[in-house]
């Protein structure tokens, strides 16, 4: 079976005015048949509360489309706030692109 899979690198502040283009962008990649979303965050600094009210409707579409939303490459200052919100067990996190390639990918 061969799935489609879209990644969404994200920079900077992920805010409303942020998350709402996220929210925009993986409504068109669903549209657009994608099977599986990878967010890395690696260049993202801070997220507000609207962030993750963001993160959190993303997942909800990319769920209701029967689809898989993964989250890799996030700060420390990110994991603590995912931990502090327990957004830690919504969200399936890796360490890098590398470990969801080998993680996710290669059980495909």
């Amino acid at each position: 079976m061969n799935l489609s899979v879209s990644i969404l690198e994200l920079s900077g502040i992920l805010d409303g005015i942020r998350g709402n283009e996220l929210r925009r962008e993986i409504s068109g990649l669903l549209t657009n048949g994608a099977d599986i979303l990878l967010i890395d965050m690696k260049e993202v600094k801070f997220i507000d509360s609207s962030g993750l009210g963001a993160l959190v409707s993303a997942m909800q579409m990319v769920r209701n489309a029967n689809r898989k939303l993964f989250i890799c490459s996030i700060s420390d200052q990110v994991k603590m706030l995912f931990e502090l919100t327990k957004m830690d067990r919504i969200f399936q996190t890796f360490a890098d692109q590398e470990e969801f390639n080998r993680q996710v990918l290669a059980t495909q």
